[in-house]
């Protein structure tokens, strides 16, 4: 069985992703390989964020292991809050305060195109490999639904007229934009095992 390393400490991103890959991978959590270090994500990119926690957790704990960074990019707000999705209302990643000043900001505002991309990092040998997934949609006016985590209760993703938090947890895992860059790193781990 081939192990690799999750480089994170969200367990509904970890849930999400173990449930995506097939018995034969094996994904290590940072707490079953011994990290609880605070891993820095100091890029200004969404790439760069997620070569940087990979690299972290390759170079100090010699697993080959991957990484994501995930933003949403509302048009309205000039692509905010993007590479700062997870801090958008402060240092302390607080998703309430994130989706409170999200709507806060976008008021009345009729414009409300927006679109989540993930990007995955994968170090395995010490090679770098990048897979990324977008969803086009919009930000809802109000919270909506009670599944999901983050924003996925003011996220509707096109052609489904629900919020994330209202289509539950399957639902996303099949059209999200992880699991639209997490299929493309299924493959290639597929092929290189």
């Amino acid at each position: 069985m081939k192990k690799i390393v999750f480089a994170t400490n969200n367990n509904h991103k970890l849930s999400e992703i173990r449930a995506m890959l097939p018995d034969d991978i094996e994904i290590l959590s940072l707490a079953e390989i011994g990290c609880h270090e605070d891993i820095p994500e100091t890029a200004d990119t969404l790439e760069g964020n997620a070569e940087q926690k990979a690299r972290f957790i390759y170079d100090r704990y010699g697993y080959d292991c991957f990484a994501d960074d995930t933003g949403l990019e509302v048009d309205a707000l000039g692509g905010a809050p993007g590479v700062h999705t997870a801090r958008y209302a402060g240092e302390d990643h607080n998703t309430e305060a994130n989706t409170d000043k999200l709507l806060h900001e976008l008021k009345e505002n009729f414009e409300r195109h927006a679109r989540f991309r993930t990007v995955i990092a994968l170090i395995i040998k010490n090679e770098v490999h990048f897979f990324d997934g977008i969803v086009e949609g919009e930000i809802a006016t109000e919270r909506r639904g009670t599944d999901g985590f983050g924003y996925d209760p003011v996220f509707i993703p096109e052609k489904t007229g629900k919020t994330f938090a209202e289509l539950g947890v399957e639902v996303k895992n099949k059209i999200s934009h992880r699991a639209r860059a997490v299929k493309k790193l299924v493959t290639y781990l597929k092929e290189v095992r």
